[in-house]
């Protein structure tokens, strides 16, 4: 197996390694970076103004509960085997990252079954958090498995946001199509959909399970140990305090559809990437299990481009050039993270046109000798 080079702790430099040295043809990964730094999102720097435009959705659903700040510019960094090879623009820029934090939440998942507070993935969510939110016929039976795999069906509203709003929300066509439209409610389990107020209630129940806040849990088990910088910061609504244990807590989301969400910059996010690369390791240090996250990147019956809050590659339809065993965590505007098992490469990039995303990972595979 490769060996793997860690970073050393922020704030320290990332280790960089010439292009050839580390396989790859130096102009033709170069002109790779060069076509990312050029394909600049379509979203405008206000991204306040771009929400309350109804690029989600038409108000009222569009009303903005959370902290929205203006975007920066493009940039981005790929390594291979934990050592950087390429950059561009200011890799310690910390912006929004949209729906990047469902695959944090995923993480987050992942300790509370490691540390028992999840006893079963099938078990229903009401049987150990009981808010009322599983109390009706419709969410009684939905599970962990469910909810993680975006099959959940849940129904009602939670933090002033009814999970209508997203029903039938189609990410083909995000900003274009229609949504919100009445449908008859699925059983658990059974019907595949994209919807942020569910999401936000997976991280409502683990706020529940951990009993303290999520932002907290993610520093001391995740961050921490990965020597990531203490720049993040991982915020929800003005509505979404709750009173845990008599402290009042704020549940976080799990995008920026409504504001909130996880801002943080790509050098933070490449060390969670690599942390994916080494199956839930960093070095000799075991942060989620392995079989977590072999788990998590397993495709949902219901869609198989979709694990546990992760984009997967396994038809490789939606990034047709990369590898089919390929991971990614996804965020409106052009942000994300990839994950290479094939290759050990990790590229993070923010602000990128998604619609140049397949031509990028296509032009940094063409150039490995």
């Amino acid at each position: 197996m490769t060996s793997i080079a860690l970073p050393p702790p922020s704030p320290a430099a990332w280790p960089a390694q010439p292009a050839d040295a580390l396989g790859f043809d130096a102009a033709k990964l170069g002109a790779a970076v060069e076509f990312a730094a050029s394909r600049e999102t379509p979203w405008p720097n206000d991204i306040a103004a771009h929400i309350a435009g109804g690029f989600f959705e038409a108000p009222p659903d569009n009303e903005i509960l959370g902290t929205v700040s203006p975007r920066g510019a493009p940039n981005g960094l790929i390594t291979r085997n934990g050592v950087l090879v390429a950059s561009w623009g200011d890799t310690r820029q910390v912006d929004m990252t949209f729906s990047v934090a469902k695959s944090y939440l995923s993480l987050l998942a992942g300790i509370a079954h490691a540390d028992g507070l999840i006893r079963d993935l099938d078990e229903p969510i009401g049987e150990t958090v009981r808010d009322g939110g599983f109390d009706s016929a419709q969410n009684a039976p939905i599970t962990w498995r469910h909810i993680l795999t975006n099959t959940s069906e849940w129904e009602g509203t939670l933090f002033g946001k009814s999970e209508m709003i997203d029903r039938g929300r189609d990410l083909t066509v995000e900003g274009q199509g229609k949504k919100g439209q009445p449908r008859p409610m699925r059983k658990p389990g059974t019907h595949w959909e994209y919807n942020d107020v569910r999401v936000n209630r997976l991280a409502l129940s683990l706020l529940r399970r951990f009993g303290q806040p999520l932002p907290e849990v993610f520093a001391e088990r995740i961050m921490r140990p990965l020597g990531a910088s203490a720049d993040w910061r991982w915020e929800g609504y003005r509505t979404s305090w709750v009173e845990i244990g008599g402290r009042l807590i704020q549940s976080v989301s799990g995008g920026g559809h409504w504001g909130g969400g996880c801002f943080i910059h790509a050098e933070d996010q490449a060390r969670i990437g690599l942390m994916m690369l080494q199956k839930g390791a960093w070095g000799g240090t075991r942060i989620l299990p392995e079989r977590w996250i072999a788990e998590s990147t397993t495709p949902c019956a219901l869609n198989p481009s979709y694990g546990f809050l992760w984009w997967l590659n396994s038809t490789r339809a939606r990034v047709p050039s990369a590898a089919a065993d390929a991971v990614f965590a996804f965020g409106a505007g052009g942000n994300a993270t990839w994950i290479d098992p094939g290759t050990g490469i990790v590229a993070v990039w923010r602000w990128m046109d998604p619609a140049a995303v397949d031509g990028f990972v296509g032009q940094v595979l063409a150039a490995l000798r």
